[in-house]
């Protein structure tokens, strides 16, 4: 077998045991209640909702688009 093959071979099994570590983590019925509280919501405060889309307008030249990769500019 070629070194170069073998590492190919090796790059692979790892990935596929890195993305086999994915599967296992789950909530747990006591920890939903935790999870669903308000305090875990990104839009619980609308005065801070505001001044952060204010901001982000004011620095970026943009508004709207939360949540969404990309810069100011309009080219993605």
């Amino acid at each position: 077998m070629k070194p170069s093959r073998r590492f190919f071979l090796f790059l692979l099994l790892l990935a596929a045991a890195f993305s086999g570590g994915c599967t296992t983590v789950r909530v747990k019925p006591w920890e939903r209640d935790t999870l669903a509280d308000a305090t875990m919501r990104p839009d619980r405060d609308p005065l801070a909702t505001a001044m952060a889309e204010h901001i982000y307008f004011s620095r970026e030249a943009a508004s709207g688009g939360r949540g969404v990769g990309g810069s100011g500019c309009g080219c993605n």
